[in-house]
């Protein structure tokens, strides 16, 4: 009997449509508050600024290596290639060890996100938005657990409320007048100071957390139709599409509410709405932000659970991993394991615990790591092995690792601890790991 395989059906629309919604997810609705303090002032622009370049460069390593691999995924593949047989072995594993605790973070955040803006139209109580968090999540699983022709449509349709929001957002600014005032005051005060440089960086942390997503495409590389070259324009394209939506929204947000209202505000978009158009439009702003919200949580789900997948079917990871749905053709298991555990976490945490965490458990391996990788591969194979070429090489790969140790210091401390904590407990489960027979894999 044949076994059950992964079909290329994702096409660049639906590949473009499920990076973007999972870019835009209740992160800048959220944050967008705590960049204006960090800030504190019309210069926190330029954190959102940081966020779009950083997004760019890094999107360059991403295209050479899912062009080249394109494969279910993503990064597993992309360490083991990059750093060879031996310690490519070490690095993948590290990879799926932290996918297994940051990616439920990520879609508990989302979802945690979600059940605190709900809030504005509805207050729920301690136990009500724990309730409608783990509920989401519940409710993704559900959807996801279908072909995955019938998600790419799903997407696509999430995709279009997405834009409809941020249409709905930014149009209301330009609407009242006044859409050019920030820009105009964006240096008022400023300072080019360390300071200034500090305050940035730890603004930029949040900002980053609200472009990550550009990469989801590569998870899902033995699915995208000619790979090649709709990983890369998707990925481009997205980040392109999302800079120039959430500065908008930015913009359109500060040239209607003071500075102090943003900065202190729990629910800041919905004021902008019920400032601009009244309590009725805001209440209906706030369900198209959570559709937003659900559409990001659809989206990073569905690429998170085609790591473990991956790292399984290839004997690095536990084998139950590997199981696809006999007649759906998805990672039934991995999907499961994944929303589980983002169901707990979902429980347990608030919305300002997870974002620093996420960025300093993943940075060291997945991002600064992959760059690395990519450097050795084309030092072992030459530039003509990749099958999409940056530009300017190595350039962007060196200013993608230095500034994503910037972005790891500016987690702080804590956060900076708990990342090597994972990284080394990942590292001694690895060793115990390969001393056991294969059966027990």
């Amino acid at each position: 009997m044949k076994q059950p395989e992964l079909s290329r059906r994702i096409s660049l629309l639906q590949a473009t449509a499920i990076n973007m919604t999972d870019m835009v997810g209740i992160g800048p609705f959220i944050v967008l508050s705590l960049v204006a303090t960090t800030m504190h002032g019309p210069g926190f622009l330029y954190a959102w600024v940081a966020g779009a370049v950083l997004s760019f460069i890094d999107a360059m390593v991403w295209s050479e290596l899912g062009a080249t691999f394109p494969m279910a995924g993503g990064s597993y593949n992309f360490l083991k290639e990059g750093f060879g047989p031996r310690t490519g072995k070490l690095m993948s594993f590290l990879f799926v060890w932290q996918t297994m605790i940051q990616a439920p973070l990520v879609i508990a955040s989302a979802a945690i996100g979600f059940a605190h803006y709900a809030g504005y139209i509805l207050p729920l109580g301690f136990w009500g938005t724990k309730a409608v968090s783990g509920g989401m999540v519940l409710l993704i699983i559900f959807m996801l657990y279908r072909k995955i022709e019938t998600i790419g449509r799903i997407s696509v349709l999430l995709w279009m409320g997405v834009l409809v929001t941020m249409a709905w957002i930014i149009g209301g600014g330009i609407a009242h007048g006044r859409f050019m005032e920030p820009i105009r005051h964006v240096n008022d005060g400023l300072q080019l100071n360390y300071a200034f440089a500090t305050a940035l960086g730890m603004a930029s942390v949040k900002t980053v957390y609200s472009y990550l997503g550009y990469y989801n495409v590569c998870h899902l590389g033995g699915e995208i139709t000619r790979p090649e070259k709709n990983i890369p324009r998707s990925m481009l394209i997205s980040i392109a599409g999302i800079s120039v939506l959430y500065l908008c929204m930015n913009i359109s947000v500060a040239s209607v509410l003071p500075q102090d209202q943003i900065e202190q505000s729990s629910f800041v978009v919905s004021e902008f709405i019920e400032a601009l158009m009244g309590s009725t439009a805001a209440k209906i702003g706030t369900v198209l932000i959570l559709w937003v919200a659900f559409a990001s949580v659809f989206s990073a789900t569905l690429g998170y659970s085609r790591i473990p997948y991956a790292a399984a079917k290839d004997g690095a990871f536990f084998s139950v991993f590997a199981r696809l749905h006999p007649t759906k053709n998805f990672p039934h298991v991995s999907l499961l394991v994944l929303g589980g555990v983002a169901f707990v976490f979902s429980l347990l945490f608030k919305i300002k615990e997870v974002i620093d965490a996420i960025l300093a458990m993943r940075i060291m391996i997945q991002f600064i790591a992959q760059a690395v990788g990519l450097m050795l591969l084309s030092r072992r194979n030459g530039r003509t092995f990749f099958k999409w070429h940056m530009p300017l090489y190595p350039i962007p790969v060196i200013l993608a690792i230095l500034i994503w140790a910037c972005i790891f210091i500016s987690t702080g401390p804590h956060m900076m601890l708990a990342g090597l904590t994972v990284t080394i407990a990942g590292v001694i489960v690895y060793v115990i790991k390969s001393r056991l027979p294969v059966r027990h894999l």
